[in-house]
């Protein structure tokens, strides 16, 4: 794991999408496509905002969210709706989303299509993730039910996730995270940035950030 600290929020926004931008095309120029998984939230929007102008050849690269609330894609609460109104912007307007939100279906029904459909977006090229204080990322949190078995080597690419207080959810599993070829979190705060250290020494089922932290590229700003 490799912490990159910045001066303020404003310059990791700028300097993570560089990297970003710089990692997609490095990726293009060997592969026919890039599978590009990102966070949810609120704290990727400034990222997503410089990235977006990035003059990559954003007609291959496949975006991906890490996880989603089980949710129409106009929903207030909708990760998708985020990604369409900060990254699908610009020159990134053309790239190709792949959505979890499947109309009529539960995460439970969904799940195993899904992890038929992304099988051939593995392994995921460039990830981008989140982490909460309580050490979850993408959805899968401390508590959740079955946690360790959509942390196991075997779990499915793709996992429903039941969360108490919250509404149904979908993510990909630790595995299918923990293989991508470039991996990156973003935090900010002294909080998180002592959560992150404290992950190191517990059970990656009580920090389930601890799944991905092989090569692990952290981006933080106070």
């Amino acid at each position: 794991m490799n912490i990159v600290e910045y001066p303020d929020r404003d310059l990791l926004a700028i300097g993570l999408a560089d990297a970003l931008a710089s990692e997609l095309k490095n990726c293009l120029l060997v592969h026919p496509w890039a599978s590009f998984v990102v966070p949810g939230g609120t704290t990727p929007g400034p990222i997503f905002d410089n990235l977006c102008a990035a003059d990559v050849d954003w007609s291959r690269v496949h975006v991906m969210l890490s996880d989603e609330r089980w949710v129409p894609e106009d929903h207030e609460r909708s990760n998708a709706k985020l990604l369409k109104e900060h990254l699908f912007q610009s020159r990134a307007a053309v790239a190709k989303f792949v959505p979890f939100y499947i109309e009529g279906q539960t995460p439970d029904e969904a799940a195993p299509f899904l992890s038929e459909q992304l099988a051939e977006e593995m392994p995921i090229s460039i990830l981008l993730l989140g982490m909460g204080a309580d050490m979850h990322t993408a959805s899968l949190f401390p508590g959740a039910v079955g946690l360790a078995e959509m942390l196991a080597d075997d779990a499915p690419l793709v996992v429903p996730v039941s969360v108490e207080g919250q509404e149904p959810r979908i993510s990909f599993s630790g595995p299918a995270l923990a293989g991508a070829m470039a991996k990156h979190l973003v935090i900010y705060g002294a909080e998180k940035r002592d959560a992150l250290e404290r992950a190191e020494s517990l059970d990656v089922t009580q920090a389930p950030i601890k799944a991905v932290m092989s090569s692990l590229t952290v981006h933080w700003a106070e």
